[in-house]
């Protein structure tokens, strides 16, 4: 069984006060076009937010099966917390973790993180000189350990919780041949939002 975490409890502070999860993306709120790409490549859903935030993402994932959530037990902790809470409500061995504001994730490119993680502590993509965690296959007790370490020392950086990992390393020529680069992109302001709407 292969679990896909969104995290999407974030404020949006680029994103002039909207909650960019629910956006309108070319018709299409941006976490159901995350949600929609992220299904074929895993069994069921767990989506990490705040609790003022699930009537408005429950209604934009109307009609999809298999989604759970998980809200923040620490709101405003940042990436960290999100993924530790989205982590905590995960059974399976592995996980996905997907940030909802990477529309172009691509469903093949997750399968292939599935399949670099085993027998490891996760993989994640590495497209640059910095790593992508935010976008990457964990296993889920060791992250969820991590993470929980990390917040405990006031790091609040998925970096910083990778570190205490062993985990396989996606590097951009790999990620070209199994996926697609623009998988890696998130959407911060309303121009990004525009300009990913071109490209769909």
């Amino acid at each position: 069984m292969r679990t896909g975490v969104v995290v999407a409890g974030g404020r949006s502070t680029r994103f002039g006060g909207r909650d960019k999860a629910v956006a309108d993306l070319a018709g299409t709120p941006m976490i159901r076009r995350v949600a929609d790409r992220l299904d074929s490549a895993v069994d069921g859903l767990v989506v990490n937010c705040r609790a003022e935030q699930v009537t408005s993402i429950t209604a934009a994932l109307d009609g999809l099966d298999g989604v759970t959530f998980a809200t923040d037990e620490r709101p405003d902790e940042g990436p960290v917390a999100g993924v530790a809470a989205g982590l905590a409500a995960v059974e399976s061995e592995y996980a996905a973790v997907v940030a909802c504001d990477m529309p172009l994730v691509d469903p093949a490119f997750v399968t292939y993180l599935f399949e670099r993680a085993r027998g490891r502590d996760g993989a994640v993509p590495r497209p640059d000189e910095w790593l992508q965690p935010a976008q990457a296959v964990y296993r889920t007790e060791p992250m969820l350990a991590a993470c929980r370490g990390a917040l405990e020392r006031g790091e609040r950086r998925l970096r910083d919780a990778v570190a205490e990992l062993d985990c396989a390393v996606v590097q951009r020529e790999a990620i070209r041949r199994h996926g697609a680069l623009p998988s890696l992109e998130n959407v911060n302001t309303p121009a990004e939002l525009d300009a990913v709407a071109e490209q769909l």
